[in-house]
């Protein structure tokens, strides 16, 4: 398999993580988004990353598409629960964790493709309200618990530690640590783990 990204993405490093814990071999192939040169769009024509491509060609996209694939190649280490109400909690939790980034992604091209004079601080503050909400629902939610859904490592916890370890990479002004201090110890124990160790952003 070839996964198609970039080693910024939070997406990415979401199918990565997923890749390491499920022990699948596969072929990072790092793509520049701004480049005329990419082949990204031969690939997904919605030109966005994660993007896998299976041996037979077939392509999918969406990193929640992905991952929930990826969990049935292999028996080691599942990650989403077969159904049911445990299901359904673990996909709530990665729903709410890709919320809050791609409400945050929103706000770094505001302010970073978009020259000063365009920007829109009502925008951004909206999108950041957003970030903030999040953040606030995934403390509440966790509150003293081990894992994000129940007492199981799952993809929940994946993709909190996605989004979180984003957050820090990206806007380092967010106090999520000392505002949350239960995400903070979630986060340190994830940090801990070989998969994230290997998938740090840069």
């Amino acid at each position: 398999m070839k996964l198609f990204g970039t080693l910024s993405s939070p997406y990415v490093r979401k199918v990565r993580i997923v890749l390491a814990e499920k022990k699948l071999d596969y072929q990072l192939i790092l793509e520049d988004l701004s480049s005329p040169d990419s082949k990204l769009q031969e690939v997904n024509p919605l030109g966005k990353v994660p993007c896998l491509v299976m041996d037979d060609g077939t392509a999918i996209y969406d990193s929640s598409v992905i991952v929930e694939y990826l969990d049935t190649l292999s028996p080691v280490s599942k990650l989403i629960p077969p159904s049911g109400r445990e299901r359904a909690e673990v996909r709530r939790w990665e729903a709410l964790a890709d919320g809050v980034m791609d409400a945050a992604v929103l706000v770094r091209l505001e302010e970073t493709r978009r020259p000063a004079k365009q920007q829109s601080k009502e925008w951004v503050e909206h999108q950041m309200g957003k970030v903030g909400a999040g953040l606030q629902a995934m403390s509440k939610e966790l509150n003293a618990k081990p894992f994000c859904s129940g007492n199981q490592y799952s993809l929940a916890d994946i993709a909190v530690g996605a989004a979180l370890g984003w957050l820090g990479f990206r806007f380092p002004q967010i106090d999520w640590r000392g505002e949350y201090p239960n995400l903070a110890t979630l986060f340190e124990k994830l940090s801990a783990r070989q998969s994230f160790k290997d998938t740090v952003p840069q």
